[in-house]
């Protein structure tokens, strides 16, 4: 009776070391590798999420890599498929059409999706996407300036990479002024770069002699926008700039009362870290996860800035 009690323990004992092999969830995150502040922002989140999921889950393995192009990146998903053997994977695609065909070929091998950011050139093969709202900032940042400004005042605009992302925000905020009065002297792409964004900025500045205030769209191109007003001395009588993302050192201003940049829309880095959360969930929680998660374009200024704040972000 004792071996065969000895031999059922045995067989429960190896039946329950299989169960707890076969629950081990292993997560990929690839996304590229950081080309821009933004970028270098979601890296961290990244790093960050991976650590508080990793304690909290202690049956999930998240396997973070980043690529330098879109040939690595897809490469990079072969390895979590071939040699990871990957449940799910979160990608922010480096480029949307060279990353659809090996994102749907991750798909094919049973893995839940999540994409994050750049949408995939095909619809339906993510399962779940995370991603800002490119329309909310473009409206919410036209909303702000509408309190400041009135019919008659002459604003200029420095628009980013010219992608639907830019579009998005761009029309928005011309939908959003249109009635107001507000004048677009000019708009020129400065490519979410702070250097173009000082080089657009002097050019606007030596055409218009009135310029009240700047929608500069991204944190980066503001950066440049200021240099330049503040070389040519045109800082003062209530000129404002208003960018976007959510960088530190803008947060920081902000809370420290900066009247030239006063206020900053969210378009958060941290959405990396959203999706692996809702990914984690996909596995642990009782009801279902699927679908998109459009996360919101917050106005911040000195009242909430300090929650926006992360001072060990690169971004």
């Amino acid at each position: 009776m004792k071996t065969l009690a000895k031999l059922s323990a045995a067989l429960l004992l190896g039946m329950t070391g299989a169960a707890h092999a076969q629950d081990r969830i292993k997560i990929g995150v690839s996304y590229p590798t950081p080309t821009h502040a933004w970028a270098s922002g979601m890296n961290w989140h990244a790093e960050q999420a991976e650590k508080r999921l990793e304690e909290l889950h202690p049956n999930v393995d998240l396997i973070l890599i980043n690529s330098p192009d879109p040939a690595s990146q897809a490469s990079a998903l072969e390895d979590l498929v071939s040699v990871h053997n990957i449940d799910a994977l979160v990608v922010l695609p480096f480029e949307s059409e060279p990353l659809t065909d090996p994102v749907l070929q991750v798909k094919q091998t049973g893995a839940l999706i999540t994409v994050v950011d750049r949408g995939l050139s095909q619809p339906g093969i993510e399962d779940i996407y995370v991603a800002g709202n490119n329309p909310e900032l473009g409206r919410v940042s036209a909303e702000y300036m509408m309190t400041r400004l009135e019919s008659g005042d002459n604003i200029v605009i420095l628009r980013g990479i010219p992608t639907l992302i830019d579009n998005e925000r761009f029309d928005a905020f011309m939908e959003t002024i249109e009635g107001s009065g507000i004048n677009v002297l000019d708009h020129k792409h400065a490519n979410w770069n702070r250097d173009d964004g000082y080089e657009v900025m002097q050019d606007f500045l030596s055409r218009f002699d009135d310029i009240d205030a700047v929608w500069a769209q991204d944190d980066d191109i503001a950066i440049g926008v200021v240099a330049a007003l503040e070389e040519a001395g045109r800082t003062g009588d209530g000129m404002f700039v208003v960018g976007g993302a959510g960088m530190k050192e803008t947060i920081k201003g902000i809370m420290d009362g900066d009247e030239l940049v006063p206020v900053d829309v969210l378009y958060p880095p941290s959405m990396i870290a959203t999706a692996m959360d809702v990914t984690v969930n996909a596995f642990t929680s009782n009801g279902p996860v699927a679908g998109r998660y459009i996360l919101g374009a917050t106005l911040i200024d000195k009242s909430n800035a300090e929650s926006f704040y992360f001072p060990d972000s690169p971004f």
